[in-house]
């Protein structure tokens, strides 16, 4: 049996890693897709899902047996689907534990139960932890796949239960993208003042936080990456990644994606902006110092 990725382009790297994970029967139960928008998580996790309740005994997914048909009409009894990138507030905490407690049950007709939670880096804190009681002892015949713009956007011990794979292939939105850039400088230099001025405009405009804290997620991401000795780059915005990279500690920068990302969930959380801004600020002199 083999892994079809129906044409799925580039990322060589992923899919033959995810290839012979399937071809040996040592497919994860949980994975994680990471990925800037327009890096084709959300397809991959589409074509995964399908493989899963694919019941043709040669490629999978052949596309031709019912299993396959079902999938793609988007009907499959065994995969469930909650878009966060489309709706931000689909993670309540309380359907979390409905999926909790659904895993336990065996699947209707496929092999294997999919759940495929789309834009988890939307999903708050205590409905993290509610998905991290199942990760951690997942009932057998369940896949979980989850994809998100960066894995720091979620918390250690949901990204220590789920195997991480990057996209690189997509083009980063050029939405909030400049003004990461130099906010994520601005941490870097002396002084207070510059951080101040680049964070200002954030203040009152909520939409426009948004779109900057996923991309400044993207860069601490991309240099913390480059700081381990790695090359990829999801933030389009390497010279920075590498500025950060050689200006600030590896511990620095974990600690800068960790205060974004939690400043993400609590902008989904409907927290005051001003005051969210403010204590982000902070939280990023102080982590820059560390």
């Amino acid at each position: 049996m083999s892994l079809n990725f129906e044409n799925f382009p580039g990322n060589r790297e992923v899919k033959k890693d995810l290839s012979i994970a399937f071809d040996a029967g040592r497919f994860p139960h949980a994975i994680l897709l990471e990925g800037a928008p327009g890096s084709g998580t959300d397809l991959l996790s589409g074509i995964l899902a399908k493989a899963a309740v694919c019941l043709s005994k040669a490629g999978c997914p052949c596309g031709h047996c019912a299993g396959c048909i079902k999938a793609a009409a988007g009907s499959h009894p065994d995969i469930l689907t909650l878009n966060g990138d489309e709706n931000p507030k689909v993670f309540p905490v309380e359907v979390i534990r409905e999926i909790r407690s659904g895993a336990s049950i065996l699947p209707n007709e496929a092999p294997r139960k999919v759940y495929r939670l789309l834009g988890v880096q939307n999903m708050a804190e205590p409905a993290q932890n509610a998905l991290l009681k199942v990760l951690e002892e997942p009932p057998e015949n369940v896949l979980f796949l989850l994809t998100a713009t960066s894995a720091a956007a979620l918390l250690p011990t949901i990204r220590s239960r789920v195997q991480i794979f990057t996209l690189e292939d997509g083009t980063p939105p050029e939405e909030g993208r400049k003004e990461a850039a130099a906010i994520a400088r601005a941490v870097a230099a002396p002084g207070e003042a510059e951080l101040l001025f680049c964070t200002a405009p954030l203040l009152r405009d909520r939409n426009r936080l948004r779109a900057v804290l996923a991309q400044m997620v993207l860069l601490f991401r991309d240099a913390s990456v480059l700081r381990a000795g790695g090359a990829s780059c999801l933030s389009g915005e390497k010279s920075t990644a590498e500025y950060l990279a050689s200006s600030l500690t590896r511990k620095s920068l974990m600690l800068l994606l960790e205060k974004t990302g939690r400043a993400q969930r609590a902008l989904e959380r409907n927290a005051n902006s001003a005051l969210l801004v403010t204590t982000l600020c902070a939280g990023l002199r102080e982590a820059a110092k560390s």
